[in-house]
């Protein structure tokens, strides 16, 4: 490992103001369209569930759906 590896400090993705935490619904770009990713996750959770899969949702509805069929199918948790 060189100087420079030693010297970077870890970084905590749970520290106060971290995007990983932000609420959805204050996203900047929660209102455009959900990406491909968060489309092709939130089918399979869709199907595991054999819930619906919609198709027209925002990036913040798409996170908080993920969210929420997280909790029902126990995926995404440590």
């Amino acid at each position: 490992m060189t100087d420079a590896q030693q010297q970077l400090p870890e970084i905590d993705p749970k520290l106060e103001g971290s995007n990983l935490e932000k609420d959805p619904d204050d996203w900047t770009t929660g209102d455009e369209p959900m990406t491909g990713a968060q489309a092709s996750y939130l089918k399979t959770l869709s199907d595991q569930a054999g819930e619906p899969f919609t198709t027209d949702l925002t990036k913040a509805e798409a996170s908080k759906r993920i969210d929420a069929l997280q909790d029902e199918t126990g995926r995404g948790t440590t």
